[in-house]
């Protein structure tokens, strides 16, 4: 490693200290209208799986990005597998300590077997009290939701294509009656105001519990389409789509006071409960919320000695760029010099860098001739590298 230093400080220890990230307050308050998916997505618990991209219907909001489209792979969470590789799924599920898995897509119900045998690969490794929801736009037939809930499904999510209920009314009930909670999920477009209103009077009649609404959101998948709807992201810090987070309040807030035997809070009017639950995600707190709790999840899961948690959710650990020959000699100059054990280093034969504790590398940066780096990763099976800063002036060869 060609350390140079003075002779004042040979035997000096280095003193590791680690902040453990906390995780973050949710944005938005779950209320005990909530479903238990819904719940647990918002603690962060739920494993996403990704059975397919196959997808009948190429809907202009679709925020699907054209490498997950048609696909047959399968998605947990981040990491890539191979179709009915159920060992890494399994295995991804465990990283995360997952309470429960949502399953979607594409399409889930475009290959009803992979769905099926993914419900009861998690069902028999984790028990019934992990808990499954699906989402599906297909008004499948009825028989087939008996053999979602022998699988162990939980929770079924509608999401009705052009806003049209009836075609789905039957496989509902058939849900309902086979244990299955069972909803409409959907995403709210800010121009659709006037169906969207008068759907929330035709589900009274619907056999479900609850209406999820999303915020629309504008992403690299459907910018094209958005914009030639005339939409525009709302401000700088979300993906939204103006006006969808103004005309789901305004929803939700109808449904609570009629749900409360209280007047609208627009018209005045005292409507009867709806029978059914509104709940509104918004962009915001999907990311902000969700997906930052998934993945302080997973980093407190899988994280190594020498690594650190962020509050942001990322791991940052400091690094020495080296040969392989001479990654060896380095941990045991490192074990010898600074009484370091062995298992806070890892060689990283794929980057080319030995791993180690940001505090150490920030302190030996200036006194070797190797270079050295703080590097940022999200805590994902692919690592993904988010920064990489050098702390001296030396650069592995390109």
């Amino acid at each position: 490693m060609k350390r140079e230093r003075g002779p004042d400080r040979l035997g000096e220890t280095v003193s590791i200290q680690l902040h453990v990230a906390s995780l973050p307050d949710l944005v938005e308050p779950p209320s005990c209208e909530d479903t238990e998916g819904c719940l647990q997505c918002q603690q962060g618990s739920k494993m996403v799986l990704f059975v397919t991209g196959r997808c009948h219907w190429r809907c202009d909001y679709c925020p699907l990005s054209e490498n997950r489209r048609e696909i047959e792979y399968i998605y947990a969470n981040e990491r890539r597998c191979d179709p009915d590789d159920w060992e890494a799924v399994l295995e991804e599920a465990h990283a995360m300590n997952a309470t429960g898995t949502g399953i979607t897509g594409g399409d889930p119900m475009m290959d009803r077997e992979r769905t099926l045998e993914s419900i009861r690969q998690l069902k028999r490794e984790f028990g019934s009290q992990h808990h499954i929801h699906m989402y599906t736009s297909i008004p499948f037939q009825p028989a087939q939701a008996t053999a979602l809930a022998d699988a162990g499904l939980d929770e079924i999510r509608f999401h009705l294509l052009d806003l049209e209920l009836e075609p789905y009314l039957e496989i509902m009930g058939a849900c309902e009656q086979a244990g299955m909670k069972t909803g409409v999920e959907l995403p709210c477009e800010p121009d659709q105001e006037m169906r969207l209103l008068a759907l929330l009077e035709e589900l009274r009649d619907a056999p479900i519990t609850f209406l999820n609404l999303n915020e629309l959101e504008i992403t690299v998948g459907n910018l094209d389409n958005m914009e030639l709807r005339g939409f525009n992201i709302s401000n700088e810090l979300t993906a939204g789509a103006e006006g969808s987070a103004e005309l789901a309040t305004r929803m939700r807030t109808r449904v609570q006071h009629a749900n409360a035997d209280l007047p609208d809070a627009e018209d005045g009017m005292t409507r009867s409960a709806y029978g059914y639950t509104l709940k509104f995600c918004t962009s915001t707190y999907k990311d902000s919320g969700q997906l930052r709790r998934r993945f302080l999840r997973r980093g407190e899961a899988t994280i190594a000695p020498y690594e650190q948690l962020t509050e942001d959710g990322t791991i940052v650990f400091g690094s020495i760029y080296c040969s392989p020959e001479d990654a060896d000699a380095h941990m045991a100059e490192i074990v010898a010099e600074f009484d370091l054990p062995a298992a806070w280093m890892r060689w990283d034969a794929e980057n080319g860098r030995l791993e180690v504790p940001l505090l150490l590398a920030e302190e030996i940066a200036d006194e070797i001739t190797a270079p050295a780096a703080l590097v940022e990763v999200h805590p994902t099976y692919e690592r993904l590298e988010v920064s990489l800063v050098w702390l001296n002036d030396h650069r592995p060869p390109a």
